[in-house]
């Protein structure tokens, strides 16, 4: 007995009797539960977070607020400098010409024992504030002295002057003025409540001739470092009156000698002596 195949029902159309394509079983809707999304509204989701994903930073920065201009400060960090002191420049009077200054020598009194590195110190403060037209000199006052070893060796050495002193050559200006006041270890000028007073001409001669600023006069000598003074007891330390006490009578510093009154027999006899031959008692 032979089975014959049951009959697939067709479908049948209205156009050309051809037979359409099955569609898709849909899948199966439970009692109560809500209808399933369509596939225009899948694909519409999927796009939505492909998107999403492609540019969180961009949704990020897009939903957070803009700061108005007036709240945003901008800060930026410049390296500290050190700048040099400079007189404002309201202050520099360039409305009289330098043939119109009027220079002079005036003494400063400095601290002791540090003449040259004060005068280093202005000439440099002097150069940063651009005030070179009212300066024309600043001398540590010094003279040349003979000076003899322990052994009797001669040498000749620079001596200060006026040891706490300089001086300056300059137009007194309220800017030249308020540079030196201000430079560390200058006292003041020497003159009345510290107001400037110019030096006697022949004085200045005297000590820029003494501080090889000037040439010498002729038949100038050199002076001797002799530690004594007139009146200052002393002893003899070598030579033929060695340990003979006595009193300074006079001083030749051209040629370096002491004049010293010395008890001979009862009585008191000049002996000239080399200063170096003798000590303070």
């Amino acid at each position: 007995m032979s089975i014959e195949p049951e009959s697939t029902p067709t479908h049948s159309s209205s156009t050309d009797g051809l037979v359409p394509p099955l569609a898709e079983a849909a899948p199966p809707v439970l009692p109560g539960a809500p209808p399933p999304p369509t596939h225009e509204a899948v694909e519409a989701a999927h796009e939505m977070t492909a998107s999403q994903e492609a540019s969180p930073a961009a949704e990020r920065v897009a939903s957070e607020p803009v700061p108005e201009q007036s709240d945003v400060e901008t800060e930026i960090d410049e390296p500290e400098v050190d700048v040099p002191f400079a007189a404002p420049l309201e202050m520099i009077d360039e409305s009289v010409s330098d043939e119109d200054l009027k220079f002079d020598w005036y003494i400063l009194k400095v601290q002791v024992n540090r003449e040259d590195s004060i005068k280093d110190a202005l000439w440099r403060r002097v150069k940063m504030n651009g005030l070179e037209r009212y300066f024309k000199e600043i001398i540590v006052p010094t003279e040349d002295v003979v000076e003899f070893t322990k052994t009797g060796k001669r040498r000749v050495v620079k001596r200060k002057l006026y040891p706490g002193y300089i001086l300056i050559n300059l137009a007194v200006t309220d800017e030249s003025w308020f540079v030196v006041r201000e430079t560390s270890g200058i006292g003041d000028f020497t003159g009345s409540a510290g107001k400037p007073t110019p030096m006697e001409p022949k004085d200045v001669e005297r000590i820029l001739r003494s501080s090889k600023v000037l040439p010498e006069e002729e038949g100038a000598d050199l002076k001797t470092a002799i530690p004594f003074k007139t009146g200052d007891r002393v002893r003899v330390k070598e030579g033929y009156f060695q340990n003979f006490e006595g009193d300074v009578h006079a001083i030749d510093q051209a040629h370096g000698r002491v004049t010293v009154m010395i008890n001979i027999f009862g009585r008191a006899t000049p002996v000239e002596i080399e200063h170096w031959q003798i000590e303070a008692v």
